[in-house]
C-alpha cells in the first residue's frame, strides 16, 4: 500500500478556519458552503522556506473558459528586442538570456528597464548579484538613460529577492545573472545545480501568477551553451542566444519561444550609446565591391524570420596539411559543406581530393537555410577554379543529390531585395521577372561561368 504523503484539511475561503473535517457553515465566520479542500504535506518545502505549507487543491477548469493571453504583451521599448520576442515580451512569461561575459547583456537590460519605466506606470526592479548600484547608475548616465521608475536591488539571496517582489509587485524584473542567486534551502553556494533549479523555479512561479515579465541573464559555455543544467531552458518560456562577430556587431536569436517564432535575428551595433539597432541590415552582410570580387565568393539571399539578407559566401580550397581532407566551417554545417563537395565532384567532374575545404559567412552570421546550396556551391567552383564570379550575382536555390536545383519559398521578396541593391543577375530554380532559371548544377555553373545562358 502506498504511503501518503499528505492529509486533508477544510480550509475557509472566507476567514481561513480549518478543521479536518468538511462542514457545511464555518464556526468561526457563520458562511455556508465556504469550507474547501486543502493538502497538508509536511514533506514539501515552501517557496524559499516561507509561507504555510497548507496548499488548495488543484481542479480542473474548463479549457473555453479560460481567457486567451495572445495580444497581452509589454513592448520593450527596442525594436529589435521586440522582434525576436516575437512582438513584445508576454505577461506572466520568463526569458533567459545567455551570452558570453561583455557581449553586453547588462547593458541591454539597463536600456531596456529605461524604456519600460517611460512607457508603463508599474515599477521596473533591477535586480544585481554581480554589480553594485553605483556601477548600475554610472552605466545609465554614461548611456544617458532616464532611471526614474527603475528599483535596484542588488543581492544574491532569493529570499530577499521574493520578499522585494512581493511588496513592490513590479512590471518587469531583470535578474542580472541567475547563476548568483542562491537559497539557504539549497544550501549556501551559488552556481550549483540544485541551487540554479531551485531558484529559477521559485522566480518562474512567482512570474506565471502576476502580469509581469521576468528576464535572466545566464552564463555561456566555451561552446556557446548556456551552463547549468538543461532543465533550466526547460522551465522557462524563452531562451535568446546573445552573439557577437568580430566587429561591434551583436545578434539576438531566439533558441526557443512559445510566444513566438525563433526564426527571427535581431541585430545591434555596439557604440558609446549602448547598443542602437541596424537600420538597414540587408547590406551589413556585404562587402562593397564595383569591379571585380576575388575568386571563391558568391552571394545569396536567405531569410531570417520576416527579413530578407544578402549575405556574402567566401570559400577557400588548400592542399591538404594532413593525410585526410578536412572542412574549416564554423559558420554553415560542416556536412553540408561536405555534401556540396561530393555533388560537385560527381556532377560538375570538378576535384577536392586532397583538398582542405575552408567556409565563411562576412559579417559573422550563422546560415541554415536550405537556399544557400547553390552559392555555396558556386563559391567553392569558383575557389577551387580560381575563377571568379561576376560582380552583381545573387544565386538562391536548394541543391539535391542528384544535382538539381530546386525552388525555394519567398523567392519575389528575395529577388525584389536583391534587385534594390544592385544585382543584375539572380539565379533560382523558380521563372521569375528578372530572375534566370538554372535546373541544375551544370548549367548554372556554365551560365556564371561562361558558356551556355539559363533560361530566361
Amino acid at each position: 500500500m502506498a504511503k501518503k504523503n499528505g492529509s486533508i484539511l477544510y480550509k475557509c475561503s472566507n476567514c481561513g478556519y480549518s478543521q479536518p473535517r468538511w462542514l457545511g457553515r464555518c464556526p468561526e465566520c457563520g458562511e455556508w458552503n465556504c469550507m474547501e479542500e486543502c493538502i497538508v504535506d509536511s514533506s514539501a518545502v515552501s517557496p524559499a522556506g516561507r509561507g504555510s505549507p497548507v496548499s488548495e487543491k488543484a481542479k480542473p477548469i474548463p479549457l473555453e473558459s479560460v481567457s486567451s493571453q495572445d495580444s497581452a504583451r509589454y513592448s520593450t521599448g527596442i525594436p529589435e528586442f521586440d522582434r525576436v520576442l516575437g512582438g513584445g515580451a508576454t505577461r506572466r512569461s520568463a526569458v533567459l538570456i545567455g551570452g558570453e561575459p561583455g557581449i553586453g547583456k547588462s547593458t541591454l537590460l539597463v536600456q531596456t528597464a529605461s524604456k519600460m519605466a517611460a512607457s508603463f506606470p508599474g515599477k521596473i526592479l533591477y535586480i544585481s548579484g554581480e554589480e553594485s548600484a553605483a556601477q548600475i547608475k554610472e552605466r545609465a548616465e554614461r548611456l544617458t538613460l532616464n532611471c526614474k521608475g527603475i528599483e535596484v536591488l542588488c543581492t544574491m539571496r532569493l529570499e530577499d529577492i521574493l520578499d522585494s517582489l512581493e511588496k513592490i509587485n513590479p512590471v518587469l524584473v531583470i535578474i542580472d545573472s541567475i547563476q548568483t542567486v542562491y537559497s539557504a534551502e539549497a544550501g549556501l553556494v551559488p552556481g550549483t545545480v540544485n541551487q540554479l533549479k531551485y531558484c529559477a523555479n521559485e522566480l518562474v512561479s512567482w512570474v506565471k501568477n502576476r502580469d509581469s515579465v521576468l528576464i535572466m541573464t545566464a552564463h555561456v559555455t566555451k561552446e556557446g551553451t548556456i551552463a547549468g543544467p538543461k532543465t533550466l531552458e526547460h522551465m522557462v518560456d524563452t531562451v535568446i542566444s546573445f552573439e557577437r562577430n568580430s566587429d561591434d556587431v551583436r545578434f539576438l536569436h531566439a533558441q526557443k519561444n512559445r510566444f513566438g517564432s525563433v526564426d527571427e535575428l535581431g541585430i545591434f551595433n555596439m557604440t558609446e550609446k549602448g547598443l542602437e539597432p541596424v537600420l538597414n541590415p540587408a547590406t551589413m552582410f556585404l562587402s562593397e565591391r564595383r569591379e571585380v570580387q576575388p575568386a571563391g565568393v558568391a552571394c545569396a539571399a536567405v531569410f531570417e524570420g520576416n527579413r530578407v539578407f544578402l549575405v556574402e559566401i567566401q570559400a577557400l580550397t588548400a592542399p591538404a596539411k594532413a593525410a585526410v581532407s578536412r572542412v574549416f566551417s564554423d559558420k554553415i554545417d560542416s556536412a553540408r559543406v561536405s555534401r556540396i563537395a561530393a555533388i560537385l565532384e560527381k556532377r560538375a567532374g570538378i576535384k577536392f581530393l586532397g583538398q582542405d575545404i575552408y567556409i565563411n559567412v562576412a559579417g559573422g552570421i550563422r546560415l541554415s537555410e536550405s537556399a544557400v546550396d547553390a552559392a555555396l556551391a558556386v563559391a567553392m567552383y569558383s575557389a577551387r577554379t580560381d575563377i571568379p564570379v561576376a560582380v552583381g550575382t545573387a544565386i538562391f536555390g536548394e541543391l539535391s543529390l542528384a544535382g538539381e536545383i530546386r525552388a525555394v519559398p519567398k523567392i519575389k521578396p528575395r529577388a525584389k531585395t536583391a534587385e534594390s541593391l544592385g544585382f543584375t543577375r539572380i539565379y533560382s530554380a523558380e521563372k521569375h521577372p528578372g530572375v534566370l532559371q538554372v535546373r541544375d548544377i551544370a548549367s548554372l555553373i556554365k551560365s556564371v561561368f561562361g558558356g551556355s545562358k539559363a533560361e530566361s
